[in-house]
């Protein structure tokens, strides 16, 4: 079988959907699967896909021809392919990959990578870049202005996936929630494990990053982002013997600036910029749970990555984190500083429970369970592509 994946991000491009999809690559590889990648930029077979190419469908449409897939499977980001918002008629809102979906004959599989409730929705217009002005009121007008947008074009971003699922033989989704938003797709959890062996050691994967061996570790790791909610962590009062440890990078495509500096007794800032997969298991190792002061996310690779270590996690209240405390793998609460408090204590006072939890859950994230999952939507499509020419 062959399968054209497609992701404008790409290792060597940094960013989550990229690294994801560049672990299932290798593992359907594993699997005996014949994979071509497109993206933008070095690390596959085909290239030329861009966030700004307005002709990424025809682009597409000419990668398809010449690789011949039985599977063309899309990593579906909105924004990696242009998404173009339209506030004066939203119907016409879209993405430089709408065509290709409409015109592809090859069965097509999405995996959606992202769908907001209003709340969120809403919550994105605060991204926006901190230098440049606009007409005379300069921020405060790009911010109203981008407001406006977002308001009229809810409707128009849902309807984006739902057409995507609608023209698919097959929708992937990483929870439960994410395939409500979207209504419908399979629920194939996102793969995480170590890239290094786990007999390394807390002990020694914390003298390797120079972190104190007597101390309880809550990490927060990650492209430092505005829905990141970073700002949280300053206040927090912690259990005795607690403390927490930062680093952030950015990604390729991140147009934010943003204060990245953490002071306090209680907090480690590493200033390590992107990690390795090494030292990025290495930092997982070291910890003891995970935090995730999130405004707003339809997924989580993160909080996927610290449960394929044996990490618990703090997170707010968000529905996609909701769903998996109700499985006992972490505790949610209100994003601010003495709530997240509160459900650390609470963390730390069932330490025991929450770790053996996850222990339990995290065999369902090694890759070659979810490659297999994969592989048996792959032939269902493929399956149900060749009766449909038979008739």
């Amino acid at each position: 079988m062959r399968v054209l994946m497609v992701s404008t991000e790409y290792p060597p491009l940094l960013g989550g959907v990229g690294r994801y999809t560049a672990n299932l690559t290798l593992a359907l590889r594993k699997a005996g699967i014949y994979v071509d990648v497109a993206c933008d930029g070095q690390g596959g077979q085909y290239s030329g896909l861009t966030p700004t190419n307005k002709r990424n469908s025809e682009v597409l449409l000419r990668i398809v021809e010449e690789s011949i897939p039985d599977v063309v499977h899309v990593q579906f980001e909105p924004a990696l392919y242009g998404l173009v918002l339209d506030s004066r008629n939203p119907k016409k809102s879209g993405t430089y990959i709408d065509s290709f979906y409409k015109e592809c004959t090859t069965p097509i599989v999405t995996t959606f990578h992202t769908a907001y409730n209003f709340e969120q929705w809403m919550s994105m217009a605060a991204v926006i870049k901190k230098t440049g002005r606009t007409g005379s009121a300069g921020i405060p007008a790009r911010a109203a202005v981008k407001t406006w947008k977002h308001f009229l074009n809810y409707r128009a971003f849902n309807e984006l996936n739902r057409e995507k699922l609608r023209r698919s033989r097959a929708g992937i989704c990483f929870s439960r929630y994410l395939s409500k938003r979207i209504g419908g797709g399979n629920v194939i959890y996102h793969g995480a494990e170590p890239a290094i062996p786990e007999s390394i050691g807390k002990e020694s994967a914390r003298a390797s990053l120079s972190l104190p061996a007597e101390k309880r570790i809550a990490i927060a790791v990650g492209f430092m982002t505005i829905t990141k909610g970073w700002d949280t962590l300053r206040n927090m009062h912690l259990p005795e013997g607690w403390i927490i440890v930062v680093n952030s990078s950015r990604s390729h495509y991140n147009v934010e600036t943003l204060e990245a500096k953490f002071d306090g007794d209680h907090i480690v800032d590493l200033h390590r910029g992107h990690l390795s997969e090494r030292d990025f298991s290495l930092l997982l190792f070291s910890a003891d749970a995970v935090l995730l002061p999130y405004k707003v996310t339809a997924g989580s690779g993160v909080m996927f990555d610290a449960l394929g270590h044996g990490l618990p996690f703090v997170s707010t209240r968000l529905d996609f984190f909701r769903e998996f405390a109700e499985l006992g793998l972490g505790v949610t609460a209100k994003r601010t500083a003495r709530d997240f408090s509160k459900a650390l204590h609470v963390l730390d006072r069932n330490y025991d429970q929450y770790s053996d939890a996850v222990r339990s859950f995290r065999s369902k994230l090694k890759w070659d369970c979810v490659a297999t999952q994969h592989i048996e939507v792959y032939r269902s499509v493929v399956k149900a592509d060749l009766k449909k020419k038979e008739r």
